[in-house]
């Protein structure tokens, strides 16, 4: 099950060739009208000859406005790489170490796991190599449609002093919202501020990127397209509380562009020493050719390299990456959560020879008796450690992942189901009787089978 905004692993062949602007409003028209695989789409692109950018699709399937480069989204974990240049400029002002413990700027009474007699650094937080899981086990799913919007910063701390890691730090990379959300809390806490002041005084204001924030002014609600899930339908905006490092921020395409150009050198800041150093770090990501540095991920193949990110919230999905060779750079932002998200749109732009993706058709969700349900409640196994749990409330089915939050899943046969937060959908197996006896995930082109071992 996805981790709810987002991490998608592009292979790339890197020969940058930026398509015109024609031909990238044939592809987001393609998106929208043929696949009606999104709502609207920004796109920037920065390179040597300045800044463009090409939109297209409305604000809501109800709301004709089209959306254009000053229209707000939700960006999810590209928030990220924002937590991790915040850490990279507080290193080159000497405020912290990215050897330090993250302990050192908690309260006291928070116990961070330890293995080994070797504690988290902020580094293995900016690298997601600290141990850490993808969420935290107490984060109970109060609203399904806004996940994170009731954990707080005590049940963050709590869960800390109490978890017991499983691997050694730094020994391998797992993505891990709440590693870089404790990240985001460390840093304005060594600050002493929240976590939107110090990114709005670190980032934001030397940038003069004044539509990317948390908490929107009335003018800028005014622009917030509103977001959509898998079937085009309305979703809520989502909120972070404990773990806005993780993804909590908003922006429009011409700030993210900003910073994208920052990145490049082709806007002046301060903060240029700072971003400089982020590529410098390196560990293993997800295979030889793919490191993580401070938060960006880095795609390598021929000598040449791309760091990028993506996210995603319950209605939105965003990308953002720049090649340093070619010297281009490119924001991708969308007011529709799908599976394939904007990625390959994004990378597509920095290398025409990578292919845009193959989409599934929209799901159609249909109606069944509830007590249908009631065959294939119970508990999945994958492994001894990996669970899939389903549960009936009233006329809903829910399905929760091992550390995951619980998500809807909705039918569409008997059988079949699919989740609209996240492009992944179960099938079940019964026996005899009626009830089921495994059930598979389908996500991510994989078919993961688990066996019912608790009624």
């Amino acid at each position: 099950m996805k981790r709810c905004f987002c991490l998608l692993v592009a292979a790339i062949a890197l020969r940058a060739q930026a398509p015109t602007d024609a031909e990238i409003q044939a592809i987001l028209t393609d998106r929208i009208d043929k696949l009606h695989q999104n709502v609207g789409i920004a796109v920037g692109i920065v390179d040597a000859n300045g800044r463009r950018f090409v939109s297209y699709g409305n604000f809501s399937v109800k709301d004709p406005r089209p959306v254009g480069n000053d229209t707000v989204f939700e960006i999810g974990s590209t928030t990220k790489v924002f937590t991790s240049t915040v850490l990279a400029d507080m290193v080159q002002r000497g405020e912290v170490s990215l050897d330090d413990p993250v302990a050192k700027y908690l309260p006291a009474d928070v116990k961070m796991p330890q293995r080994g007699g070797k504690q988290i650094t902020l580094v293995d937080l900016a690298t997601h190599t600290s141990g850490l899981p993808t969420l935290p086990s107490n984060m109970a799913l109060k609203d399904p449609n806004n996940p994170y919007a009731d954990y707080t910063v005590a049940s963050l701390f709590q869960f800390l002093s109490s978890y017991e890691l499983t691997r050694d730090i730094g020994s391998k990379f797992e993505y891990s919202n709440m590693g870089v959300g404790l990240l985001g809390q460390a840093l304005a806490r060594r600050a002493g501020t929240d976590y939107e002041a110090l990114v709005r005084a670190r980032i934001t204001g030397p940038l003069k990127m004044e539509n990317t924030r948390i908490a929107l002014s009335a003018e800028m609600k005014s622009r917030l397209a509103p977001g959509h899930n898998f079937a085009r339908q309305p979703a809520a905006n989502w909120d972070f509380p404990a773990l806005a490092g993780a993804g909590a921020l908003r922006s429009d395409a011409r700030d993210m562009l900003t910073f994208i150009a920052a990145h490049l050198g082709y806007v002046e800041s301060p903060l240029a020493p700072a971003m400089a150093a982020m590529t410098k770090v390196r560990r293993p990501a997800f295979g030889p050719q793919s490191d993580i540095a401070l938060a960006w991920l880095v795609a390598t193949r021929e000598g040449r390299e791309i760091f990028w990110h993506n996210g995603g919230t319950g209605g939105y999905r965003s990308f953002m990456g720049y090649d340093p060779k070619s010297r281009v750079g490119v924001v991708v932002l969308s007011n529709m959560m799908t599976g394939a998200g904007v990625d390959d749109i994004g990378m597509h732009l920095l290398d025409s020879s990578v292919p845009l993706a193959k989409l599934p058709a929209l799901r159609t969700e249909i109606t069944l008796d509830p007590k249908i349900f009631d065959r294939y409640t119970g508990v999945y196994q994958f492994t001894p450690a990996i669970t899939l749990t389903f549960t009936r409330e009233g006329a809903r089915m829910f399905t929760q992942l091992t550390n995951q939050p619980k998500f809807e899943i909705f039918a569409e046969s008997e059988k079949e189901f699919f989740l609209k937060v996240v492009d992944a959908q179960i099938s079940f197996e019964t026996g005899e009787d009626g009830r089921a006896t495994a059930a598979t995930l389908h996500q991510n082109g994989r078919d993961q089978k688990a066996k019912r071992v608790e009624q």
